[in-house]
């Protein structure tokens, strides 16, 4: 297991923060939930768990996020770390949005913030959140249920989904990347190119890789095992290197970014959508088209 760093959130950011947080109050919602059961129902056997990702601390929890404690705690935190507004910066995300989607898959979907965001934003459409961590899933889900949603919530890795190709017009992924190394991020978005009908789009939410470059503090502020690789690397350019064209990024708020790709348009071989019932145990059957890219 890592170590946990010293952080510029451990020394001088947590505490004010706590001053914010009602702690008992999460704690009451912690014990209200037998974790280990309710994750069970979304466990599932086939899904391996990557070392890079069992190996690692993530935002100071020790264990990351294979720990019920991060998907109680990571709400709470995050609307105060993401200026200059949670919401504001994930909506960028659903802004971004150039297809009129069907079929949406949020991968590394953690407690569902931009998955329900997504839903309310195309009501009509199937959103199917991803996660590596039950736990965060059962958060997602409970978060769902009071927002009155209806979401299917899927234990699996990004990098190798197990559903079926070409079976979505939108792939999402929120504050992601920046946890995972250079070459894990590019093992999604090519899972993310196959899992998308022709014209689908793909659009990635997180930091902005040039100002972390800039800035060297800003890889310092939380426990982030692979900040430092994202920082250097380049998003623009794992997109292109899977397929993707009309890659674009812009600014959100300078320190963040979203970037946007669409699977080329091919003359052949065009799918058409067919309506389907949902079972949440076996998505791998469902499959629809990108309706129009919007200028």
């Amino acid at each position: 297991m890592a170590i946990r760093q010293d952080t510029i959130w451990e020394r001088f950011l947590s505490p004010v923060v706590r001053l914010l947080i009602d702690e008992d109050g999460l704690r009451r919602y912690a014990d209200s939930i037998n974790w280990e059961k309710e994750s069970d129902r979304y466990r599932r056997d086939d899904v391996i768990i990557p070392s890079y990702y069992s190996s690692q601390n993530f935002h100071g929890v020790k264990g990351g996020y294979l720990n019920f404690s991060a998907a109680v705690t990571y709400d709470p935190i995050t609307q105060y770390v993401l200026p200059p507004n949670e919401s504001i910066v994930r909506q960028a995300l659903v802004d971004a949005v150039q297809v009129k989607p069907r079929r949406i898959l949020d991968l590394g979907c953690g407690t569902g913030s931009t998955t329900l965001m997504l839903k309310q934003a195309f009501p009509e459409a199937e959103v199917i959140g991803l996660d590596l961590s039950a736990y965060m899933l059962v958060r997602a889900e409970d978060k769902a249920r009071n927002a009155g949603l209806d979401i299917v919530w899927r234990h699996g890795n990004a990098e190798k989904t197990g559903l079926r190709d070409a079976s979505f017009d939108l792939v999402t992924a929120s504050l992601l990347f920046h946890e995972t190394p250079d070459a894990v991020s590019l093992a999604i978005l090519r899972e993310s190119f196959r899992l998308l009908v022709t014209g689908g789009q793909v659009l990635i939410l997180d930091g902005n890789q040039k100002t972390l470059r800039q800035l060297e503090w800003l890889n310092d502020v939380f426990e982030e095992p692979y900040i430092r690789e994202y920082a250097a690397g380049s998003i623009d350019a794992n997109m292109g290197a899977a397929g993707f064209e009309a890659v674009r990024s812009q600014d959100v708020w300078w320190i963040n970014q979203v970037t946007s790709g669409v699977k080329p348009i091919a003359t052949e071989n065009v799918r058409h959508y067919t309506p389907t019932s949902i079972d949440n145990n076996d998505l791998e059957g469902l499959g629809s088209p990108a309706f129009g890219i919007m200028a």
